[in-house]
């Protein structure tokens, strides 16, 4: 072929001819591309700086469809839930006709911990501008395709059987956080059986805490095979340290030293619990002089009740050093008023007491009285919270003849059971007023150690 002179009138036509014509198919292209999205750079999956290496071969087999359930356990900064967050978000990414759901078993405590951290995730990926959060309803909408992600509480049913995804889109991805306290199977089996309707290849992630005692039913369930079923167990120190941070680490390696039963549980995820009993770690006997002699900070507290629940008052001492603590002192009463009790506990006036902020009323009687009592902080998580931190002391010391019903209490108090008999995590708000009172008096304490 020869060489085109430029020079030529017939050439330089023939040139600008292919010059327009090479024009129109490259703005075809282009055309073509931005239809399809082409023209922007993708989303391309989870990069690999935000999974912890705990997670990279689970992560491909999700992707996979290897299994269908995947349980996530294992103790305190472990990444489950971060794991989770993100591989939710992710699949909804690359798969057009999927929404999700997030479940908690009390729907109050959905916003501070499931929905937050989907939040994060959608952040933490570059996302942001892809989706739109609202909060009453709870959801959040991707905006280019209307896939929804759903928070429901597992105490109202009839909420999750409700959701009805847009047309085309099924429940892809179900997210069952704190999934230990969920009451039993058979509430298990109902969220599956509502969640997985209208579609195929839906997946459920279920995250939790290692339940202490061997005997709960999740527990139990993980001896079981299940080709369905993976249980990926991580641990703390397999993260990134800079992602949890060096209080985080020195507390962990505090308890580790001080008390490895507790370290077992809460930071590498082992049940070591033998029974349904709460407290495995309460020694009722008599404290000896040396040990009173010892106390040198004291705290208070009051459970109010009147009839038929009783009004409980406790005295304790907490040794940090060694994670001890003693109670030494109680007072209960029934049927009595707010001057009757004050008039028992005059000897510790004085004080600083910690009391149930249910009653504001009773509050402002004993300040009345002489008394320094401040009200008890809440919050939705608060009696796991403290009830964990309880039971994760090297000991509870109950004088038996000073605190009968303290001793009582604490001895006997177990986890709820499902009517099958299957144990749960959960505490029952029964025969339990002691330890409220105990509760509330340490809550300076407990919240400083807090998750």
């Amino acid at each position: 072929m020869s060489a085109v002179n430029p020079k030529d009138s017939k050439s330089t036509a023939a040139l600008k001819a292919s010059a327009e014509t090479l024009a129109t198919i490259q703005r075809t292209r282009q055309e073509i591309s931005g239809a399809r999205g082409e023209d922007k750079p993708g989303y391309a999956g989870l990069p690999a700086r935000v999974i912890g290496k705990e997670y990279a071969d689970i992560n491909r087999w999700i992707d996979d469809g290897k299994y269908t359930y995947y349980d996530f356990k294992g103790g305190r900064g472990s990444l489950k839930s971060s794991f989770c967050a993100l591989k939710l978000v992710d699949i909804l990414m690359l798969n057009e006709n999927k929404c999700a759901m997030a479940v908690r078993q009390v729907k109050d405590t959905l916003k501070d911990s499931v929905y937050s951290q989907i939040i994060w995730a959608i952040d933490e990926l570059g996302l942001t501008e892809e989706f739109h959060a609202t909060k009453s309803p709870m959801e959040i909408r991707r905006k280019k395709t209307g896939q929804i992600i759903y928070f429901r509480g597992a105490d109202d049913p009839s909420k999750i059987k409700s959701i009805r995804p847009p047309k085309g889109m099924y429940i892809g991805v179900l997210w069952i956080e704190e999934s230990d306290q969920i009451t039993g199977q058979e509430t298990l089996r109902n969220i599956y059986q509502s969640a997985m309707r209208g579609g195929e290849n839906t997946i459920i992630f279920r995250s939790y805490n290692t339940p202490i005692s061997q005997k709960h039913y999740i527990n139990q369930e993980a001896l079981k095979p299940n080709a369905r079923q993976i249980i990926h167990h991580s641990y703390y120190y397999s993260a990134p340290p800079e992602w949890l941070g060096k209080s985080f680490l020195d507390l962990a390696a505090h308890v580790k030293q001080t008390n490895e039963r507790a370290y077992r549980h809460e930071y590498l995820g082992e049940a070591i619990g033998q029974g349904g009993n709460v407290f495995e770690n309460v020694e009722v006997r008599e404290i000896t002089q040396e040990e009173y002699d010892m106390f040198d900070r004291v705290y208070a507290g009051i459970d109010w009740g009147f009839y038929p629940d009783p009004f409980h008052f406790c005295v304790m001492h907490y040794d940090a050093a060694r994670l001890t603590l003693y109670i030494f002192d109680e007072k209960r009463m029934w049927k009595a008023s707010n001057r009757e009790t004050a008039n028992e506990l005059r000897q510790y006036a004085e004080m600083v007491i910690t009391a149930d902020n249910s009653e504001p009323k009773s509050i402002k009687d004993y300040e009345s009285y002489g008394f320094q009592v401040q009200a008890a902080t809440k919050g939705p998580d608060s009696v796991k919270y403290s009830m964990k931190w309880l039971a994760s002391l090297e000991k509870i010391i109950i004088n038996p003849v000073k605190c009968p019903y303290t001793a009582e209490e604490f001895t006997a108090y177990e986890f709820e059971r499902t009517k099958d008999g299957e144990w749960l995590g959960r505490y029952p708000d029964k025969n339990n007023h002691a330890i409220d009172a105990v509760r509330y008096g340490m809550c300076g304490a407990w919240k400083i150690r807090g998750e």
